[in-house]
């Protein structure tokens, strides 16, 4: 149990400051979706990006290092193992998911006062019912072939473009986003 917001992680025996802000790891998750970067860069961007002296890192400590920006981006545990259809993407959604975190947090997000990406993820799961929630359960249920009513079939025609999700990457970079992640919040979600 966390009652504190981390700000700091521990790597090779020593506390490292990380960037924290829901931004910061936002773009970490874009960049290890990126398909024009390799396995190695996306990695080395995670670094660069979360930890705010990334060449203090150990060499032997670089596992260890990318470890702990995915417990960190888990939200200080593991990850629930993820199966299935890929039912959201960060960047694609984020304008959908912008309004339902507002809600949920009382403040617009956007604004420049910082926002701990542990708080984002809080009230990203509070979302309740709302345009990303609906987005996602016909993304789900034509995934899973199962046959949608006739209002959500007259929804999913009318926003085709919000519900098909674009193709960033191979389906071999789906894979290695799942084990660099641990099947964890990220774009292979």
């Amino acid at each position: 149990m966390y009652f504190t917001l981390p700000k700091t992680v521990t790597v090779a025996g020593a506390e490292m400051n990380i960037r924290w802000e829901f931004r910061d790891i936002l773009t970490i998750l874009a960049a290890a979706s990126d398909p024009d970067l390799s396995a190695q860069d996306r990695a080395l961007a995670a670094l660069l990006i979360f930890y705010e002296d990334a060449d203090a890192i150990p060499p032997e400590a670089v596992q260890e290092a990318l470890e702990r920006v995915t417990w960190f981006i888990d939200g200080g545990g593991e990850a629930p193992k993820r199966g299935g259809p890929r039912l959201m993407d960060w960047e694609q959604d984020f304008p959908w998911i912008v309004a339902p975190v507002n809600r949920v947090l009382g403040r617009d997000i956007r604004e420049e006062t910082p926002l701990h990406w542990w708080s984002f993820l809080a009230a990203y799961y509070e979302i309740g019912d709302c345009t990303f929630a609906q987005i996602v359960r016909i993304r789900d249920a034509q995934a899973r072939g199962k046959k949608l009513d006739k209002a959500e079939r007259e929804w999913a025609r009318r926003n085709g473009d919000l519900i098909r999700l674009k193709s960033r990457h191979a389906e071999a970079d789906d894979d290695l986003l799942r084990a660099w992640t641990k099947g964890g919040v990220s774009n292979a979600e």
